[in-house]
């Protein structure tokens, strides 16, 4: 839980995006394996540039 959390807050603070539409694409992504916090953020701002 605390892996989501610290990608949570990282990828708010690096795009300004939408906190509940963060939380959720990164929720999809740990119940799909991907379980450290620094992959967590990468696969988000990847999907986000997008």
């Amino acid at each position: 839980m605390e892996a989501q959390k610290i990608a949570v807050d990282a990828v708010v603070a690096l795009t300004d995006c939408d906190r509940d539409t963060v939380i959720a694409f990164i929720r999809k992504l740990y119940l799909a394996g991907v379980r450290d916090p620094k992959r967590l953020t990468f696969k988000s701002l990847q999907a986000l540039r997008a």
